[in-house]
């Protein structure tokens, strides 16, 4: 078998032509545009079956190198926490109570039906959590945690279960997320209340004060000392037993940029910054999703796969009947639901690629932009957590 190592150039490089296919891609399959199915995920998508290809016929595999990607998601977060202003924050606080309510009452849910079908087909109930919660809301990262857990507890398989089903949940949560926002716009003929900050972006734009080399060298700047900041928050907090993820640090330090600026009444290149974060989060997507295991749900048995597709069929019900009920009935409400999807089934960032896909072509929702991130990579692993313990100690 021929095998290959890329190092982060070849990396950066090869994330960047799986971006660009699928952007061509989408621009000639109508469907995919119509359902606001990301370029990243259509590119990443059919990067990965190439890679399957290679592995079921033991011709060739590649191996790609990790640090850049890590390091565009942290770009990306950094971005939306600038978005933070005191006005949008005292706006979203009782919001993101809401959503992380809406969120945790889901992580229930999906342990009940995937323990509940476990049972029925005869499997180990504790194998449920494995199609539930922990690779769905949780995602790779709650699976690698879990799924060694799981086995003491003789469970066998659970980890390359919980492996498999967030891989599946990174697909099927892009997958869903614009068709169930597309059908509730729709529905409600719901638009965007566009807050002032925005509106003066986009008179700036209209009236050709757009971006320069000095204004995004300020972007940049500001980007990287919000960054290099709120590193430092992660390991202080974890010294006291409080782990977050490393991307919240430098959301919260830019948080606290955006108000200091805001406070002085100086302004921020907002435009800029926004526009190198939807980079970020298009190249950190498109390495994500290009090395995609598919080989991991082929060994999946028929009643874990029907388990998954059920779970998937929840999730878009749910955000559609009960995100968006719940959360405002009103755009912004529509764009969580589309966000919840991404996660619900996948990660944050599929979440952040479902809302920006889709507020290009409709509108901005800073709220869902600042709400959502806020409960799906911070509040929502603790409750979920408690919840997948509760279930552990139940049927363990």
């Amino acid at each position: 078998m021929f095998s290959y190592s890329f190092n982060m150039a070849e990396t950066l490089a090869v994330a960047i032509v799986v971006l660009l296919i699928g952007r061509e891609v989408r621009k000639r399959i109508h469907f995919l545009q119509r359902f606001f199915i990301p370029a990243p995920v259509v590119g990443g998508v059919i990067f990965s079956i190439l890679l399957l290809i290679g592995h079921s016929s033991k011709a060739f595999s590649f191996q790609f190198d990790g640090v850049l990607q890590s390091f565009l998601m942290l770009i990306f977060f950094t971005t939306i926490g600038f978005t933070a202003s005191a006005k949008l924050l005292k706006k979203g606080g009782i919001g993101v109570l809401i959503f992380l309510i809406t969120a945790t009452v889901l992580v229930i849910a999906q342990d009940i039906v995937g323990v509940g079908l476990a049972k029925a087909f005869g499997l180990h109930p504790l194998l449920g959590l494995a199609v539930g919660s922990i690779p769905l809301t949780g995602g790779h990262g709650t699976s690698g945690a879990f799924g060694p857990v799981l086995e003491e507890l003789g469970v066998n398989g659970a980890l390359s279960v919980s492996i498999a089903a967030a891989t599946y949940g990174l697909i099927a949560g892009c997958l869903i997320g614009g068709p169930v926002a597309k059908k509730l716009k729709e529905k409600y003929n719901l638009k965007p209340n566009l807050d002032d900050e925005i509106k003066v972006i986009e008179e700036a734009e209209e009236e050709g004060i757009g971006v320069s080399e000095s204004t995004l060298f300020d972007a940049v700047v500001i980007i990287a000392l919000a960054m290099g900041l709120g590193s430092w928050i992660a390991p202080f907090l974890k010294q006291y037993g409080v782990v977050i993820p490393v991307y919240i640090g430098p959301m919260f330090m830019a948080a606290i940029i955006r108000n200091i600026y805001d406070a002085t009444g100086k302004t921020l290149p907002m435009p800029e910054i926004a526009i190198t974060g939807n980079i970020a989060l298009s190249l950190f997507l498109a390495m994500a999703l290009m090395t995609l295991k598919l080989w991991e749900l082929a060994d999946l048995a028929i009643p874990i796969v029907s388990i998954l597709l059920i779970q998937t069929i929840i999730m878009a019900l749910y955000a559609y009947f009960i995100t968006f009920n719940v959360n405002g009935k009103d755009y912004d409400a529509a764009v969580m639901a589309t966000g919840h999807c991404g996660f619900g089934l996948g990660a944050s960032p599929n979440a952040m690629a479902n809302m920006e896909v889709f507020t290009k072509e409709n509108g901005p929702s800073p709220k869902a932009f600042f709400v959502l991130p806020l409960v799906a990579a911070l509040f929502i692993d603790f409750t979920n957590a408690t919840v997948i313990t509760f279930f552990m100690n139940m049927f363990g």
